[in-house]
């Protein structure tokens, strides 16, 4: 019986069963929706970078905020600013209605502008458009791909990122090592205000710069507010150590309180400048050497130019002026410019004493009603008899003001002598100049001058110095309201050279180069150096530059002062001396001086042009061409003769002034003189 085989079966295979989500092979099963998002935004934001869109974006709206700023104007601001002092001149009829026309006057140029403006406007956007719409007329695609490759070119060039107005920081070599005193930004210059001690570490937080650091002038500036409860005076005094924090020179820096309408008593300005000597370069001559004359009440001295070449007058007017420094510094220089000033206005009268005799002030004897040199015992004498009778000239005006203000107050409603009553009055103000004040101190100081009128009082007299000093002192008091005003200059200051006295009774203040800031208390007082004013700051090089304290809220400002040299002052004062002689001016000393030869010293030069121009066959010649034929004819007397010097002489000499000399070497109707009239015919 056969076996039966085993059954046959087929073998099983397990088969993991189909995942219920789809496994791509790219992308995780996990992918959030966010991620995805912010990949597509950075990948815009890449393209829209490299197409310089946020560029072409803020171009326009620069673009747009510029044709808004040339489209007013500033009109608006000015008819405001109209408007306003319409207001503030209620009660003077004849201001208001000035400003009433001002402010139409703008209304009117206002709507002028705006017409011609869009005008403009409209006729450029309408090319434009005509343009565009031409190419999507004529369906020309070049043109539409200029037009939107223009627009988008014109928004990324306006747009695009331009350095900071006020950044200050030079190339530089990225190898190189960072200089820790250069200043990149506010948190460097306030370090360098911790280095040097101005500030403490714990005050970093407290100190800030007001807006920004920037450009001004040959240098940068910046305001910087200290921490509450630190005065101004308390950084200003240590200019000198920020400077060495700086790492720039002493003289760069120049920093005073804030004093501006936004300014408080926590605030200061820094200004710094890029050369070590900010007040380099040629002289500059004084605009007076080419000045015919000067209206002193209104114009005052054309002194010179700060730093940052911006003009100084010094307003004397009302004050008196102490100026001092080291000899060969420039002291001289300053004192020319107020004389001559002074010389260039008939209506002042000079007075001239010096400690010592010497060429500085022998020009102002030609204008001079007092001129005492020298330091003698006599010669102290006669300075205080000159004060003596300027004191009870200035009292005598001053009773007259009295006088004047019970009956007519509105004549001097300050209590002054104005241009007015000087004219009425026929009196001008008064310039007292004192040099070599030292001199005449230590003279004094040797004498006993007796104060008692009493002949035969018992009084041996005072000390020299102690009177002087008190009468200069008393002359500065009592003339300031009179027009009286006084220029006292000294070359050594110290304790003995410049008592307290006199520089307290001095409004304004003015030192050249001293040695160290003892002297320049001394001459500008210890608020104004506390301030910052720093004449011991300045280089041994920097001759010719003063700081000036103007004794007001203004503070101190360092300047470079005008060029004169002694012969171009001599000729300002012939000037002067002939404006005084035409005026009825001429008093005193200059009215006496040079009289006993002036005669025939005339009739020699009247001899001696008639001589010439009859060498040279002509019956007339033009000032110059009188001047080279009486140098060649001769030299030993004419050499340095000017137009100046021989139009005044021949004055003197009684021919009088220039003539028309009709057509003459090529000139249509020139100024000269005739034969006849050298002549007297």
């Amino acid at each position: 019986m056969a076996t039966p085989l085993p059954e046959e079966r087929p073998p099983l295979t397990l088969v993991p069963p189909i995942a219920e989500t789809p496994v791509f092979k790219d992308e995780p099963a996990d992918r959030k929706p966010v991620a995805s998002i912010r990949t597509i935004a950075e990948r815009t934001n890449r393209i829209a970078s490299l197409a310089l869109l946020p560029h072409t974006f803020r171009g326009y709206r620069e673009l747009g905020r510029r044709w808004l700023d040339r489209y007013h104007n500033h009109y608006p601001q000015l008819i405001a600013d109209a408007d306003q002092a319409v207001r503030d001149a209620a009660g003077d009829v004849g201001q208001a209605a000035h400003f009433k026309k001002l402010a139409d006057g703008y209304r009117d140029d206002y709507k002028e502008h705006r017409k011609a403006f869009a005008t403009k406007t409209a006729i450029t956007a309408g090319a434009v458009a005509g343009g565009v719409s031409f190419g999507a007329v004529t369906g020309s695609l070049w043109i539409d791909l200029l037009a939107g490759l223009g627009a988008w070119g014109l928004g990324a060039f306006h747009g695009r990122t331009r350095p900071q107005p006020g950044a200050v920081e030079l190339p530089q070599d990225p190898a190189a090592p960072r200089d820790e005193a250069r200043i990149r930004g506010e948190a460097d210059l306030i370090n360098a205000l911790v280095k040097a001690s101005i500030i403490s570490e714990a005050q970093r937080d407290e100190t800030h710069v007001v807006g920004i650091i920037q450009p001004a002038g040959p240098g940068w500036t910046a305001t910087i507010e200290l921490p509450r409860g630190m005065k101004a005076t308390a950084a200003t005094s240590r200019a000198e150590e920020l400077a060495s924090a700086l790492r720039v020179k002493k003289s760069q820096v120049e920093m005073r309180a804030d004093t501006s309408e936004d300014g408080h008593e926590g605030q200061v300005v820094l200004w710094v400048a890029n050369e070590p000597n900010p007040y380099g370069g040629k002289p500059i001559p004084s605009p007076l050497l080419t000045a015919d004359r000067l209206d002193f009440w209104q114009y005052g001295v054309p002194l010179g130019t700060d730093a940052r070449g911006g003009r100084h007058v010094l307003e004397l007017v009302w004050c008196s002026i102490l100026l001092g420094g080291l000899p060969d510094y420039g002291k001289s220089f300053l004192a020319r410019l107020v004389a001559a000033a002074a010389a260039l206005d008939p209506s002042v009268t000079v007075h001239v004493a010096t400690g010592k005799a010497g060429p500085d002030w022998a020009a102002t004897k030609q204008i001079a009603h007092s001129y005492v040199a020298g330091n003698t015992p006599e010669k102290v004498l006669a300075v205080l008899d000159l004060l003596n009778s300027l004191i009870a000239d200035m009292q005598e005006i001053g009773r007259r003001l009295e006088e004047l203000s019970e009956e007519h107050p509105e004549r001097c409603p300050e209590g002054k002598l104005t241009p007015e009553l000087a004219r009425e009055w026929k009196r001008g103000l008064t310039l007292l100049i004192m040099d070599e004040l030292q001199e005449l101190l230590d003279a004094a100081a040797m004498m006993k001058i007796k104060t008692d009128d009493d002949p035969d009082s018992k009084d041996r007299g005072r000390n020299g110095k102690e009177v002087l000093v008190e009468t200069i002192a008393r002359y500065v008091r009592v003339s300031r309201y009179a027009g009286g005003m006084a220029l006292l200059i000294t070359q050594r200051p110290d304790a003995t050279s410049v008592p307290t006295l006199l520089r307290d009774v001095c409004r304004k203040r003015a030192c050249f180069r001293v040695k160290g800031a003892a002297s320049s208390r001394m001459v500008l007082g210890d608020d104004a150096v506390a301030a910052g004013a720093a004449p011991h700051m300045l280089l041994d090089a920097q001759k010719g530059v003063v700081v000036l304290d103007q004794g007001g809220e203004e503070g101190h400002v360092t300047l470079k002062t005008d060029f004169m040299t002694i012969p171009e002052f001599r000729e300002i004062c012939l000037r002067g001396r002939q404006l005084r002689i035409d005026a009825g001016t001429l008093t005193g000393f200059a009215a006496k001086y040079g009289m006993a030869g002036r005669a025939s010293e005339g009739g020699e030069l009247l001899a001696d042009c008639i001589a010439v121009l009859d060498a040279d066959g002509v019956d007339r010649a033009r000032t110059k061409r009188l001047v080279e034929l009486l140098a060649a004819h001769r030299p030993d007397l004419y050499q340095n003769l000017t137009e100046t010097d021989l139009q005044a002489r021949l004055r003197a000499a009684g021919v009088g002034g220039t003539r028309k000399l009709g057509p003459l070497d090529g000139l249509a109707n020139p100024n000269g003189y005739f034969r006849e009239q050298l002549a007297g015919k």
